[in-house]
């Protein structure tokens, strides 16, 4: 048994890894590719990196590179992530924060196009995709990504949508110092970043479902088995057009459960009827593994 679980820690620090791996690749393409080519400041801690760059060019006459300023601002927001979030979630954005780094010295910068609006909006996507999927894969970008997290645990606002607020100041920063038309740019791409964060990020969509189902032991076993969830049980509920006896079942999951909470359907009441409304708002406690 000891050895099963050491193979399936390995696997799963091994895929972590391979995810952390894909995001620094995102986000280099997103830097070299698109934002520093049109001069657009990304969101978080990438864009102050990128405002620092570019003041040691204008004012300080040496080039200080993106990947050395994102490494360094890093290091103090890990112990947010480290008292906050969670252990194993920091160690690896630690991991992923070096290989970006990483990744960002080595990859050449190639100007695909000078188009800032274009630049803006496929830097953004990309770099918004690369978020969504290391937050989706247990893993984080770094840097704000811990205070929105943090602060996401607490309120219930998406992370997406955090990081535009946060980000303001990123896009007014980068507009006093360098010109309003980029600061403008960047904000296009700080909206189109987070839209496309939230729109991978699934696990902090909540949505409340609804069940009406003759055999409710049945359903209730088989959502418990597969996901960690309290549902509320109204016995002795009445069908309008036969007036049958019929239980409803309430219960909250994330989109990120939704293909569980099908496939517990299926195996356990596949007549059920099942209403979902998307994107509810939850007051009090909602458990959320562990990062």
């Amino acid at each position: 048994m000891k050895n099963i679980a050491q193979k399936v820690n390995f696997t799963d620090y091994l895929q972590k890894f391979s995810f952390s791996v894909v995001y620094a690749i995102l986000a280099s393409i997103a830097v070299n590719f698109f934002y520093q080519p049109g001069k657009i400041y990304s969101s978080g801690i990438t864009g102050v990196a990128q405002i620092i760059t570019t003041l040691s060019k204008d004012l300080l006459g040496f080039h200080l590179p993106v990947s050395a300023n994102l490494l360094i601002l890093n290091l103090p927001l890990f112990l947010v992530g480290w008292y906050k979030v969670g252990h194993k979630f920091t160690i690896f954005t630690g991991i992923t924060v070096v290989l970006t780094s990483l990744f960002m010295q080595i990859m050449p910068e190639e100007v695909l196009t000078t188009d800032p609006i274009v630049c803006a909006i496929f830097g953004g996507a990309v770099m918004g995709a690369g978020i969504g999927y290391a937050l989706r894969s247990g893993l984080s970008s770094g840097g704000l990504d811990f205070v929105s997290i943090a602060i996401q645990k607490k309120t219930g606002k998406t992370v997406g949508s955090i990081s535009i607020i946060f980000n303001i100041l990123i896009m007014f920063a980068a507009g006093l110092l360098f010109g309003w038309q980029y600061a403008l740019y960047s904000a296009i791409a700080i909206f189109v970043s987070g839209k496309v964060t939230d729109a991978v990020f699934t696990k902090q969509k909540k949505m409340q479902v609804t069940i009406i189902t003759r055999h409710p032991d049945a359903v209730i076993h088989h959502i418990q088995d597969k996901m960690r969830r309290g549902i509320t049980i109204i016995n002795e509920a009445e069908g309008a057009y036969k007036h049958d006896k019929q239980t409803v079942l309430l219960t909250v999951c994330t989109r990120f459960e939704l293909p569980l909470l099908r496939q517990a359907m299926r195996e356990s009441d596949p007549r059920a009827f099942v209403s979902i409304a998307e994107n509810v708002q939850i007051l009090g406690r909602f458990y959320e593994e562990e990062l």
